[in-house]
C-alpha cells in the first residue's frame, strides 16, 4: 500500500534534521522542533490523517483537501495557510499545467500536501539532508518559494526564446503551421499566467502579514522572491503581447498570400473567358459552322485564340493588372 507521507523531518534549528516516519510523527511532541510532513493529496491515508489526527479547524481541512484550488494566503491564529503553483517539470508533463501545493504553518509544525511530484520540495529534502535546509517555519517558507520562482524564470525563459523564434519565422516566411504554434504557445502564456498572478498577492501580502511565523528577515527574503514574481507576471504580459502581434503579422501575411493567388486566378479566369466562348461557339453540334470544311480552319482559331491572349496581356499590362 502507498504510504501518504512522501517526507518527515524534525529540524534541529540549524539547517539540518531528523527523518521521521509515521509512528515518530505521530509521538512528536511540541517542544521537540519544528516537524514538517510533506503528504501525497492522492492516498487516501492523508484525507484520514488530516480530519481524525491533524487537529486542524475544518475550514483550514477544507482548503488543504480541495480539489482546484487558486494560490492565497489566509492567516489563522493558530497558524498561516499558503497555497501556491509550481511548474510542472516531471517527465512527460507540459510546464504550464501547474502544480498545486497547499501548506500549512505552525511555529512547530509545517504541513505541505502536493498532487504531483514539486521539484522545489525535493530541494528542501536534498538541503535538509546536506545539513543546509530551513531552520524553523518562515525560512521553510522562503525557500519553498524561492525554488518554485526559480523554475518559473526557467519555463519563462524558454519562453521569450520561442516568441523570439516564431517572431523570426513569420518576419521569413508566414505558413500556416506557425500559426498553430503560435496559438499553443499563448494558450501556454495565458495558462500560466492565470496563477502566476494570484501568485504575486500572496507574495506581497507575506511580507505584510501579521503573523509570528515570519522574522523581520524572512519578510525581507520573502520581498526579494515577490520581485521576481513580478517581474515574471510583466514578462508574461510582454510575451503575451509579442504574440498577439506576431499573430497579426502572420495572419496579415496569410491573407496577403491568399489574396494574390485568388488575384492570380481572377487573371486566368479573365484570359480563358473569351477563349472558352469562342471554342464553345465553335464546338456546338450544329450545321453551318463557318470553316468547318476548310483544312486550315483549326490553325486559323489557333492564331485566332493566341492573338487574343497576347492583346488581352498587353491591356491588362496597359492598366497595371499584371
Amino acid at each position: 500500500m502507498e504510504s501518504s507521507l512522501i517526507a518527515a523531518f524534525l529540524f534541529d534549528g540549524k539547517g539540518g534534521g531528523k527523518i521521521f516516519d509515521w509512528p515518530e510523527v505521530r509521538n512528536c511532541s511540541a517542544g521537540q522542533g519544528t516537524l514538517w510532513m510533506h503528504l501525497d493529496y492522492k492516498v487516501d491515508e492523508t484525507h484520514q490523517w488530516l480530519e481524525e489526527e491533524s487537529g486542524l479547524e475544518p475550514i483550514v481541512l477544507e482548503a488543504l483537501l480541495a480539489e482546484d484550488t487558486r494560490p492565497r494566503c489566509i492567516s489563522y491564529p493558530c497558524g498561516m495557510l499558503v497555497i501556491l503553483r509550481g511548474v510542472n517539470l516531471n517527465p512527460g508533463a507540459d510546464p504550464d499545467d501547474m502544480i498545486s501545493l497547499r501548506v500549512w504553518l505552525e511555529p512547530q509544525r509545517i504541513i505541505s500536501i502536493r498532487h504531483r511530484k514539486v521539484m522545489a520540495v525535493d530541494d528542501i529534502r536534498k538541503s535538509v539532508l546536506e545539513g543546509d535546509g530551513p531552520t524553523d517555519a518562515g525560512d521553510f517558507l522562503f525557500l519553498l518559494t524561492r525554488g518554485l520562482a526559480y523554475r518559473i524564470g526557467d519555463v519563462l525563459e524558454q519562453i521569450d526564446d520561442e516568441v523570439d523564434a516564431l517572431e523570426d519565422e513569420v518576419l521569413e516566411q508566414g505558413t500556416f503551421e506557425q500559426r498553430s504554434k503560435l496559438s499553443s504557445l499563448r494558450r501556454k502564456i495565458i495558462r500560466i499566467r492565470r496563477y502566476l498572478a494570484p501568485q504575486r498577492e500572496v507574495m506581497t501580502r507575506l511580507q505584510t502579514e501579521k503573523t509570528s511565523l515570519l522574522s523581520d528577515m524572512d519578510r525581507i527574503k520573502l520581498r526579494e522572491v515577490a520581485d521576481h514574481i513580478t517581474r515574471y507576471v510583466e514578462d508574461l504580459d510582454s510575451a503575451k503581447d509579442r504574440a498577439a502581434v506576431c499573430q497579426e503579422e502572420l495572419e496579415n501575411r496569410i491573407g496577403a498570400q491568399m489574396n494574390k493567388t485568388l488575384y492570380i486566378l481572377s487573371i486566368i479566369t479573365a484570359i480563358f473567358l473569351p477563349l472558352g466562348l469562342i471554342t464553345g461557339l465553335l464546338g456546338i453540334n450544329v450545321g453551318g459552322i463557318p470553316g468547318s470544311e476548310n483544312p486550315f480552319a483549326f490553325i486559323f482559331v489557333c492564331l485566332l485564340l493566341l492573338i487574343i491572349v497576347i492583346g488581352q496581356v498587353m491591356i491588362f499590362r496597359r492598366v497595371h493588372w499584371v
